[in-house]
């Protein structure tokens, strides 16, 4: 077994890697950065060497550094988790060169796998199916058009080296195509330096399904089983499963046996994920399931797959690296009950799902059922990394059930005042169609308005507040019980000020309360219910949120750097016309402006970090 280990992460899955690694006596070392260093990982490692500032092109993206800190601290290996350096075969290459374990695919299966045509053409060899479409080396607008036509539309266009939805657009008609063919080698230039496209056919009614994949350095390869991971937002995955709902045995078996080839065609060592998409028009079908691509790391949503089968991924990770053989024959595994994971993300559904960053003043989880968090109470979201919270792990009998505990567990989740998707996701997995398994990648946008929860208190939210006033006996100068009865003996009336407004509440004291009411240490009371957070007395304006207003106010939605200014005072500008863009945890967010008029106000410049509200601009109307 591996001695020590270097963990080339942060946060969620460096803390989950440390937890493996000390039930089997390896010692663990973190890497970190310097806003990184009062970090729960870092406290949790052996050892830990500070590599570099935020940004993660000067830290954990910063494969030298990394290595110096393996060779300072002796470390036999290095785990990079996922995200960062994970796929990276020159990283995988240099740990490997320098005498350590890379607990990773093999450099080589990396690179097969890095590039959608390429392994494309490489699992067609193996008997693998993929979906139909064009491949080819002539990059000419014109042949690509004659293959979309050929094909037959919907057509998807993609990067061949994308990821994360840039470079991809669906086309519905032959004369849309060659606008959006140049608007995708745009995106794809700018993001991955490579603007050549594939064509595919586009599903319909798509569903995400992936099987996960192990192998060790004997020749064994066997599968986990498979996921769904349909229910995505901006093709980021929000909530995860295991098993696949409506998956028959014939099918089951056609795609892990397909998942365990495309392993054994790269000669995969560690572990890896098969992603397949199928057109679940008519249910799921064996011969309606085709390759998409292969991501030669563990993924996020790897808990599910380790409670249905009652396997530690890690820990199937560490042993391979060590040169073991897999802990398991593929006759060994089976899937027991149903699991689901959802992401909680610091980011406002209610602004277009923005990022929210800042403090963590309250956060509480729930202790009833598996959470992986990178973070604590006390702790802050910054801008410099992926705006994940945590993930919640469900285990139940049957999928309904499954469902029901997710949603639960949602509805418990108590963050101020670091906004969150935590009323999204218990909506979510409240649905009726998600309850029913119809799910597609269609999902969200499809039920968006259904699930997104409302801002404006409703008498479930005014009733609760009501009762957790009451309880509390609260006094100050924002809420007061009136005290005098109404219309029936039972009824007592009492005056709120919640979520920014006045309410006066017909409250039957007989009804038990469903939320839980808490002070912070400033002072301020917020009711927790459903997963939504409801602050009491008027609202702080340190934490008001803006954009365009009717006024002509630029605000910025969210924290994060000013990476584009593309006006000047006095500038006349158009409405719709796009003024400042702001950066913060991998994404990007135009404002523009709310009319026509002229740029009287300029505070924004390039580089600067500006907090949530902050103004960046003001347009008056006049001629333009």
């Amino acid at each position: 077994m591996i001695e020590s280990l270097l963990i080339a992460n942060r946060g969620e899955i460096a803390r989950r890697i440390i937890r493996t690694a000390r039930a089997l006596g390896v010692r663990t070392i973190a890497v970190h950065s310097d806003v990184d260093a009062d970090m729960p990982f870092v406290r949790e490692a052996d050892e830990a060497v500070m590599i570099g500032p935020a940004p993660a092109r000067e830290s954990y993206l910063a494969g030298a550094k990394i290595l110096e800190a393996a060779k300072a601290t002796k470390a036999s290996a290095i785990h990079p988790g996922y995200g960062f350096l994970s796929e990276n075969a020159e990283f995988a290459e240099a740990v490997q060169a320098a005498g350590l374990v890379w607990v990773g695919a093999p450099p080589a299966a990396i690179r097969a796998m890095g590039l959608k045509d390429a392994a494309k053409r490489l699992m067609q060899k193996a008997g693998v199916p993929v979906t139909p479409g064009y491949m080819g080396d002539d990059q000419s607008a014109q042949r690509l058009q004659n293959e979309a036509n050929k094909i037959g539309y919907p057509v998807l266009i993609k990067a061949v080296a994308g990821g994360g939805g840039k470079g991809m657009r669906r086309v519905d008609e032959a004369g849309a195509f060659a606008d959006a063919l140049v608007s995708c080698r745009r995106e794809a230039a700018a993001s991955f330096g490579d603007d050549r496209m594939l064509i595919e056919k586009y599903i319909s009614n798509p569903r995400h399904i992936e099987v996960q994949v192990f192998g060790d350095s004997h020749g064994n390869v066997v599968h986990l089983f498979e996921r769904d991971c349909s229910l995505q937002r901006r093709h980021q995955k929000v909530i995860e499963e295991a098993p696949a709902p409506g998956m028959d045995q014939a099918t089951r078996r056609a795609i892990c046996s397909a998942g365990v080839k495309a392993a054994r065609a790269v000669d995969y060592v560690g572990a890896g994920t098969v992603e397949f998409i199928a057109d679940a028009s008519e249910g799921l079908r064996a011969d309606r399931i085709w390759f998409m691509e292969m991501n030669t790391r563990l993924q996020v949503e790897h808990p599910v797959t380790e409670a249905i089968t009652g396997q530690d991924l890690v820990e199937w990770q560490l042993r391979v690296a060590s040169g073991e053989s897999l802990p398991k024959r593929q006759d060994e595994l089976s899937i027991s009950g149903w699991a689901m994971e959802a992401r909680l993300y610091a980011e406002n559904p209610a602004n277009g799902f923005l990022p929210s960053i800042g403090k963590l003043d309250r956060l509480r989880l729930p202790n009833d059922i598996r959470v992986d968090s990178g973070v604590e109470e006390d702790g802050e979201i910054t801008a410099d990394y992926d705006p994940m919270i945590a993930k919640l792990i469900v285990h139940a009998p049957s999928r309904t059930e499954a469902a029901a505990k997710l949603a639960r567990a949602c509805g418990k989740i108590e963050v101020w005042p670091v906004r969150t998707n935590s009323g999204f996701l218990a909506r979510a997995a409240n649905h009726a169609d998600f309850i029913a398994g119809r799910i597609d990648t269609g999902f969200i946008e499809r039920h968006g308005t259904q699930l997104i929860p409302s801002l404006v208190p409703d008498a479930g939210v005014l009733q609760a507040a009501a009762h957790a006033l009451i309880s509390d006996q609260a006094n100050d100068p924002w809420t007061a019980l009136s005290g005098f009865r109404i219309a029936s003996p039972r009824y007592i009336e009492v005056a709120i000020h919640i979520a920014g407004a006045a309410h006066l509440v017909a409250l039957d004291p007989t009804i038990e309360s469903t939320g839980t009411l808490a002070t912070m240490a400033d002072g301020e009371r917020v009711l927790f219910m459903e997963g939504q957070a409801w602050p009491f007395g008027p609202p702080r304006a340190d934490r008001s949120g803006g954009g365009a207003a009717s006024d002509g106010m630029i605000l910025s939605p969210m924290p994060g750097r000013v990476i584009a200014v593309d006006v000047e005072l006095g500038d006349k500008v158009k409405k719709g016309q796009r003024l400042v863009v702001i950066e913060a945890m991998k994404m990007e967010q135009g404002l523009v402006a709310p009319f026509d008029g002229i740029i009287t106000e300029l505070k924004a410049s390039v580089d600067a970090q500006v907090s949530e509200g902050a103004l960046l601009a003001r347009v008056e109307k006049g001629e333009s």
